[in-house]
């Protein structure tokens, strides 16, 4: 099966992203290499393995439906060391528990999301390499986009991500009721015509017969 192949070749590349997010982001909040920064050391680190941070940047670039694509200078770009294919795998963390399938609901998003026809793939019409190059560059961008949205939200309050549930609010907010957003009005949508609307017409008058002894007078003809 094309979708089989195609998930294994994918499972084994490494998602690009921009070093200048690392020291800001992915040292800031992974245990992620040498050195450290005082901000880290003071708070802590709050996810595990870099790979999570770029889990998260990817589907919060998802659920926006935003992408961003990376900077074309190659010099400027690193990856993290570790195929997707092991993602997840090792308990680095007391206390945390693995997470495999995840690489699976990526996989799916990043075909739904990708122009990329899998008959094709599967006739050889197009190469393996060529549909993964595909998934990567849709991967790769909304990575970055996420990657960018954290860095703005940490300009505008360093503190912003520093409570429990930072991370999860950013995602709760998508399922916020439409009653609670502030909705403009639609300028292009008409108003309602008065005249398409029912209005109560009233009934006609009833004609009052005369009492008992009522002298009714003749009415007088037109000249």
């Amino acid at each position: 099966m094309a979708t089989e192949k195609l998930y294994d070749a994918w499972a084994k590349r490494n998602p690009q992203w921009e070093i200048r997010y690392e020291e800001n982001i992915v040292k800031n909040f992974c245990e992620y290499g040498k050195g450290a920064t005082s901000l880290r050391d003071a708070r802590g680190k709050i996810f595990g393995a870099g790979y999570e941070i770029i889990i998260v940047a990817f589907f919060i670039g998802l659920y926006f439906d935003e992408r961003r694509p990376l900077n074309p200078d190659s010099s400027k770009l690193k990856g993290l060391g570790q195929a997707i294919q092991f993602w997840g795998n090792i308990d680095s963390v007391k206390g945390r528990k693995p997470y495999p399938k995840l690489r699976e609901y990526i996989f799916a998003a990043l075909v739904a999301k990708t122009d990329i026809d899998l008959i094709a793939v599967e006739k050889g019409e197009i190469t393996l390499r060529k549909a993964v190059d595909m998934l990567m560059d849709t991967m790769e961008e909304y990575i970055n986009w996420g990657l960018h949205f954290m860095e703005d939200k940490l300009i505008d309050n360093p503190n912003y991500f520093y409570t429990e549930t930072a991370f999860l609010e950013v995602f709760l907010n998508f399922d916020a009721p439409i009653e609670d957003q502030d909705e403009e009005p639609d300028p292009l949508e008409e108003e309602p015509d008065p005249l398409d609307e029912e209005t109560e017409v009233p009934a006609p008058a009833k004609k009052q017969r005369p009492r008992i002894g009522q002298k009714i007078e003749p009415r007088k003809k037109d000249e």
